[in-house]
């Protein structure tokens, strides 16, 4: 993590207040921060993303007059990548000076409520990958960490005021494939309202590490919840889904930076 820190100071001195985890879709996002763009390959302990949704850059610099370090794109379990590689980064922005974590994902919709093209704050979430032994913090200093208000109540409430009002459970499981419908009934009998291959270990450490949390998932498809349903999800169809819903998410950016 020194050597991470180093390189990156190589290319900027400066000091972000707020990391931003910028999922899939939100490279206008990142494209509209004033600042230095660094691919993770360039980076020590960071490795690369091999999703073609995801840019696969650290970038450094103003958003909305706000000094912010982004992940645009991030690293996935599912891309063979262990716990610790995938959460490398969120380590590498708490030692860069951030207190404050936002992340943004793409994930499907169990809860009948929601529609494609919702934006829903996360309040908490069940992990059947930690559940199942692969906690990011399994085998690291960072032991018996209190997941008790994961997600900032504070922030969520500033998440309502910037207009990302809905709330829900995120459940996390590993992927790359999608849910059996057989699945998706059982999620949401354990109580999820939405469902992703993301974003839960990226929490799980940066709670370890002292950081605030919010986090907000754009539903980028419904689940497919009987066999007679005729549907198939595609990852073509959520991400059509999650580039309409990037204007939305980045207005609500524009009304929650200022108030962190």
């Amino acid at each position: 993590m020194n050597e991470a820190l180093a390189a990156v100071r190589a290319r900027t001195e400066l000091q972000p207040d707020i990391a931003l985890v910028l999922g899939s879709g939100l490279s206008t996002v990142a494209n509209a921060i004033e600042g230095v763009r660094i691919p993770y390959g360039d980076i020590p302990g960071l490795v690369p993303s091999s999703v073609r949704t995801h840019a696969g850059e650290l970038v450094v610099g103003t958003l909305h007059d706000r000094n912010v370090v982004a992940m645009a794109g991030r690293v996935h379990g599912y891309e063979g990548y262990s716990a610790q590689e995938v959460t490398a980064p969120v380590r590498l922005m708490a030692a860069m000076g951030a207190t404050v974590l936002l992340l943004t994902n793409a994930a499907g919709g169990l809860n009948p409520d929601f529609a494609a093209g919702d934006l829903v704050a996360i309040e908490d979430h069940i992990s059947l990958v930690n559940l199942a032994g692969g906690d990011p913090l399994r085998g690291t200093g960072d032991r018996f960490v209190s997941m008790n208000r994961a997600y900032d109540p504070e922030l969520l409430t500033k998440l309502a005021e910037a207009g990302v009002s809905r709330h829900g459970v995120y459940l996390h499981a590993m992927g790359p494939s999608f849910e059996t419908p057989a699945e998706v009934r059982m999620m949401r009998m354990l109580g999820g309202d939405l469902v992703g291959m993301s974003t839960v270990p990226e929490v799980m450490v940066a709670r370890a590490l002292g950081l605030r949390v919010c986090a907000i998932s754009g539903v980028s498809n419904m689940c497919v919840a009987g066999l007679d349903d005729p549907h198939e999800t595609h990852a073509d169809e959520a991400w059509e889904t999650m580039q309409a819903i990037t204007p939305k998410m980045a207005r609500a950016l524009e009304r929650l930076l200022p108030s962190l």
